[in-house]
């Protein structure tokens, strides 16, 4: 087996104090630890690679799969019973209505398994959605070495802070621990550390800073950057296998590369085609538009509204903040002024834009609030629209499409943030059919 210091990369800060934390087998842990931190941020990689390594007695229950209390608590019971016994092997399922039948039970089932003289480790991963159970549940979690009277341990796993946590009529404080970002050294190390064996070391390790230096800027999520690093390699090492370039011969790879990668940053990032399909768009060399069937947003009838409201999500994600006030606020205004007037201030702002418009498609969508999203919103309709439920729901409804990413958390201070997924012509195509105006002013913004 491996050390854990060459499985765990750039962990071994939060590596070492878990380690201290637990201690030794049979002596009594932390009764509850909570570990948070952004998504792929190695949270749930690195407690299932401490827990393995070390063989110790664990369990580990994802929360978004139990919509129930109920189900949870069986989950937790099932796997425990099943921990001495091999995949093959069937065990009786248990049934658990209450948490006082869990304390009982898991009495049972640990002395049953002869655990009961060793840490019991119960790992919830995404715990957030503890707080839509019952009120009990999380205060009785981080209480269940006292009420079990057994070395048992809860680690909740979680992308938001413990003071979202904390009920109002108080509860046992957990050990917090937080695991931060990924840096860009961090993730050229860990990028690179998966390399092919065909090929050398740095020549992947070049692979992975220029793929970096384009997406660093828009997406530090691992898993997203370990998927696009895998989908683009056989497009790099194209001109190798060819024998029009050797390894060493940057330039000319990054410029065989370049053109892909931008193509990448506006579908495969933003999941509009499966990998299957980008690699069929890789080997045929067209455009987007010219493969049929990629897309699912080509086939969406959307409402009256929620064409609006895609239009003003793809402003507010392409422009500055400090444009809206130029663009918006005096819409039907600068509709009926004469172009003749402004000739110059038109010529100059369409300039300015298109210097813009270069680094802001380059850049990707930006998130936006909500507030700014309705903004623009009442700015482009014609008619007067109230901020009611339907107008809501037709958000809620994009971001179930994919054709608007949730980006922040309702629970944030600052309120939700939204991006923008389709493309320019997707957005032109949905302005030709509600308002002509809306085009010139698509041509103006972007």
């Amino acid at each position: 087996m491996l050390p854990l210091e060459n499985v765990v990369l750039c962990r071994e800060a939060q590596v070492s104090a878990l380690m201290a934390l637990f201690g030794e087998r049979h002596h009594f842990s932390f009764p509850s630890i909570f570990i948070y931190g952004h998504r792929a941020s190695g949270k749930t990689y690195v407690m299932e690679t401490l827990l393995k390594t070390s063989e110790l007695p664990h369990v580990i229950v994802n929360c978004i799969e139990c919509f129930t209390s109920r189900i949870l608590l069986e989950q937790i019971l099932n796997h425990l019973n099943c921990l001495n016994s091999s995949k093959d092997e069937s065990t009786s399922h248990i049934a658990c209505d209450s948490f006082n039948d869990f304390v009982r039970l898991f009495k049972k089932v640990t002395q049953d398994q002869g655990v009961d003289d060793q840490t019991v480790y119960i790992v919830l991963d995404k715990a957030e959605y503890l707080r839509e159970m019952e009120a009990n549940l999380l205060p009785a979690f981080l209480r269940l070495q006292e009420l079990t009277k057994r070395n048992v341990t809860v680690i909740f796993l979680s992308q938001i802070v413990w003071e979202k946590f904390r009920p109002n009529t108080g509860c046992f404080e957990p050990f917090i621990m937080y695991f931060p970002d990924y840096s860009i050294g961090h993730l050229q190390k860990i990028l690179s550390h998966d390399h092919p064996p065909e090929y050398s070391a740095d020549f992947y390790a070049a692979y992975i800073n220029i793929l970096l230096g384009v997406f660093y800027t828009v997406c530090r999520d691992l898993k997203e950057l370990r998927y696009l690093a895998a989908l683009n390699f056989s497009k790099y090492c194209e001109p190798v296998v060819k024998g029009e370039a050797n390894e060493r011969d940057t330039r000319k790879l990054w410029r065989n590369i370049e053109p892909h990668l931008k193509k990448a940053m506006h579908t495969v990032y933003l999941r509009e085609i499966s990998s299957s399909q980008w690699e069929k768009l890789q080997q045929d060399d067209t455009e987007m538009g010219q493969l049929k069937g990629l897309s699912a947003h080509a086939h969406v009838e959307l409402p009256y509204y929620s064409k609006f409201i895609l239009i003003a999500a793809y402003l507010a994600s392409y422009n500055p903040t400090r444009t809206d006030k130029r663009f918006f606020l005096k819409a039907v205004v600068q509709k009926s002024k004469s172009s003749s007037q402004h000739h110059g201030k038109i010529k100059k702002a369409s300039f300015m834009k298109k210097h813009e418009k270069t680094s802001n498609h380059l850049l990707g969508p930006k998130p936006f609030p909500l507030d700014r999203l309705l903004a623009i919103l009442y700015s482009i309709v014609d008619s007067r629209v109230a901020p009611t439920a339907n107008i809501f729901s037709q958000i809620t409804s994009l971001v179930t499409l994919q054709l608007l990413t949730l980006v922040g958390h309702d629970d944030q201070l600052d309120g939700p943030k939204y991006k923008c997924t389709v493309s320019l012509d997707f957005v032109r195509a949905i302005a030709r059919l509600v308002n002509p105006f809306i085009l010139w002013k698509l041509r103006d913004c972007i």
